[in-house]
């Protein structure tokens, strides 16, 4: 039984009137202007990437004005891959709206059949054997390969989770993490590294990777967020040491490391993040 929505949504027309608007400035563009004329579905492609990385950084950043751009900059490409698509005949943006209400109806059965789902997990678990009963071979079979690789790590563990397969408490995935260091530490840490087998050495530190990322899936923590972080706060605080040292007339590739530190230690004191 389809669940009825609390209240209706006051603001409906003109949202509709909005996506009109981008439809029909759309159409406009691909006729009348030279380089829109000329994009293709495989032109746009590395344009869709680039985006999607700065709707992320915006995200991060918490910066809700640029999150509506990047939103809109996406939703720009969206209807234009529909409209080269309608070109060819094959579909078009009411295609594409059509085809993910379907499959969003049907893998939420707990909404719009009677299947019960009180909660998240049941929701998720649902989800992957509708997936199977749809004619997916494998549960995993839905993770893109071009994902970058950390995360496609925490995919591949939801999914897997999704059915049943996964540790029953973090400490075990403690255990695992510990267990993956000890293994690349005795194996590789009393080795010259010029006498490390690098392919070992790779496929060892890989499994420690991918148990850092069981274990921060497991207290809440996306190991993707934490390391953009990480990332954003290495490049903030570096930069302080290079504007700061500067000022004193001395140059990054003249100083110790020991002078270096005395602006690193610096940053952290003034809360660089």
């Amino acid at each position: 039984m389809k669940k009825p929505l609390s209240k209706p949504d006051p603001n409906r027309q003109a949202k509709l009137e909005a996506f009109n608007r981008l439809l029909t400035t759309m159409d406009e563009l691909r006729e009348n202007c030279p380089w829109d004329k000329k994009q293709t579905l495989e032109s746009l492609r590395h344009l869709t990437i680039e985006e999607t990385y700065e709707l992320l950084d915006a995200i991060l950043e918490g910066d809700l004005n640029e999150v509506k751009k990047e939103l809109g900059d996406l939703m720009l490409h969206n209807v234009f891959y529909a409209r080269i698509a309608s070109e060819k005949g094959v579909f078009d943006i009411a295609d594409v709206m059509h085809a993910i209400c379907d499959k969003l109806v049907e893998r939420h059965p707990h909404i719009y059949g009677d299947v019960v789902a009180d909660d998240e997990e049941t929701v998720k678990a649902n989800w992957e054997k509708i997936k199977l009963k749809s004619g997916n071979k494998s549960v995993l079979e839905g993770v893109p390969k071009s994902l970058p690789a950390m995360v496609k790590a925490i995919r591949i563990q939801d999914k897997a989770r999704g059915v049943g397969f996964d540790w029953e408490k973090k400490e075990q995935v403690w255990e695992k993490v510990e267990e993956e260091m000890q293994e690349f530490k005795s194996e590789f840490n009393a080795v010259k590294p010029e006498k490390i087998d690098k392919e070992k050495a790779t496929a060892e530190f890989g499994d420690l990777l991918f148990s850092l990322v069981n274990y921060a899936r497991f207290i809440n923590i996306d190991p993707e967020e934490a390391l953009e972080r990480t990332n954003k706060k290495f490049i903030k605080r570096f930069q302080y040491l290079e504007t700061e040292s500067a000022k004193d007339g001395k140059q990054l590739g003249e100083m110790t490391l020991a002078e270096m530190d005395v602006y690193w230690e610096k940053a952290k004191r003034v809360d660089i993040r």
